[in-house]
Parts: C-alpha cells; structure tokens; sequence
C-alpha cells in the first residue's frame, strides 16, 4: 500500500510548500501529492482557489497575478512555489501525483512533464488527477490519469475507464471492500484520501487498498513494517 504524501508532508508543514515535500523526502515518503493552477503562464502550486485559508493574501487565485502569489506568506515563511521548484527540490527522489485544480491545467502540465521527462524523469513517476474530467480529459496520454470522486456515484468505475484511469482516487468516506475489489476487476488501482488515524490505515491495508494519500505518511509507512 503506497503512502502518498498529502501536499507533502503537511501534518508537519504548511501544506503544498517546498518545506513540506522536504519533509516528506525526509520521512522517505516515495510519493508526494500537489495541487495546481495556471496563472499568467506559470504552474503554482496551491489548493484552495481563495488565498485566504493557506496564505496572507486575500482574494481568489485566478483573480491574482502571479508577483502577488509570490508575495504572499504561505505558512513560516515560505512562498506558494511553482510546479517546475517543486520538480527541482524533488529531483527524482520521489513520485509526484499532480491535481488539475485550476482551469486550462491540463496541457501546460502536460507539457512541463513532457520536457522533464526528456531528461532525468520517467513518465511512470506521475500521475495527473482531477475531479474535473473533462479537464484530466486533456491531459497527455503518456502520463497515468487518477479519476478524482468526493461524492457516491453509480457510475464511478465505468468513468474512470472512459478516462483511461490508472487509479481511482477516492475519499475515505466512499471506500468499501465491494468497491475495492470491482476497481481491481475492472484493472484499476484504488488510492484513498486522506488517511490520519492508524486504525484508519491497517483497516485499508487488510482489505487490499493500494495507496492512501495522508498528511502524515510516515504513519502509513510506519504500518507497512508491522
């Protein structure tokens, strides 16, 4: 079972900033999970798309300009980083699942990772999610596609495959043994969001999910050498 480290390791750090994917480099986390946005032609790196919840700013993402962001105070100090810093820190050293928050994500995204991925990346090191379909719908076939669901749907599975999902990403709320082992029938792997308590975790474990997305992965990794 993968632990993935939620916008880095941000039960320990302000979520989505260098320090946290430090931090999760630092527990040896091997996979991290951001968010981004597309503003003014560059990637950032950021979840909410009001300011005022992360940062010191106020406003909405979308509405700012890209030197305002960077201004801003994201938690200790840190600024809102740009996709291409976080490649940079992680350098290879860990997988990175990249969430299409914002609107015209997807080929920008697409794109960056194309150009990595010419170099010292591998394509298999990422996966493009999102809760906006038709947005994940746009993103280069080469990368992985994690298909996003917070709510119940019927139809949760037969989307994912239209997409050309590798995984379903699901919120714990949702997850259950039956949907578990459909999502395995139909070829797909099951990652769940976001799991803190350690009962939470072994219980996902013994029924065969395959990854969890936690703000402490250290705990999910910890559960593994039981």
């Amino acid at each position: 079972m993968l632990a993935i480290g939620h916008r880095g390791a941000c039960g320990y750090q302000p979520e989505n900033t260098l320090a946290s994917f430090r931090h999760a480099a630092k527990l040896g986390c091997p996979w991290i999970e951001l968010d981004v946005y597309f503003v003014q032609g560059r990637l950032i790196v950021i979840h909410d798309d009001d300011l005022t919840r992360t940062t010191n700013g106020t406003g909405l993402v979308m509405d700012s300009s890209f030197d305002y962001l960077r201004s801003l105070d994201a938690g200790h100090g840190e600024q809102i980083p740009t996709l291409q810093e976080v490649l940079d820190v992680v350098d290879t050293c860990m997988n990175i699942n990249v969430e299409l928050k914002g609107p015209g994500t997807a080929e920008p995204v697409s794109e960056l990772l194309t150009t990595v991925c010419q170099h010292n990346w591998h394509s298999d090191q990422f996966l493009i999610s999102s809760f906006k379909h038709d947005e994940l719908a746009r993103a280069d076939s080469a990368f992985r596609r994690g298909a996003l669901f917070g709510r119940p749907s019927d139809d949760m599975i037969m989307r994912s495959k239209q997409l050309g999902a590798y995984s379903l990403n699901i919120s714990l709320r949702l997850v259950d043994p039956d949907l578990i082992n459909l999502a395995h029938q139909a070829g797909l792997q099951i990652y769940v969001y976001t799991v803190n308590e350690p009962q939470d975790i072994e219980q996902l474990r013994s029924w065969g999910v395959d990854g969890v997305f936690s703000d402490f992965p250290d705990r999910v990794m910890d559960n593994q050498k039981k």
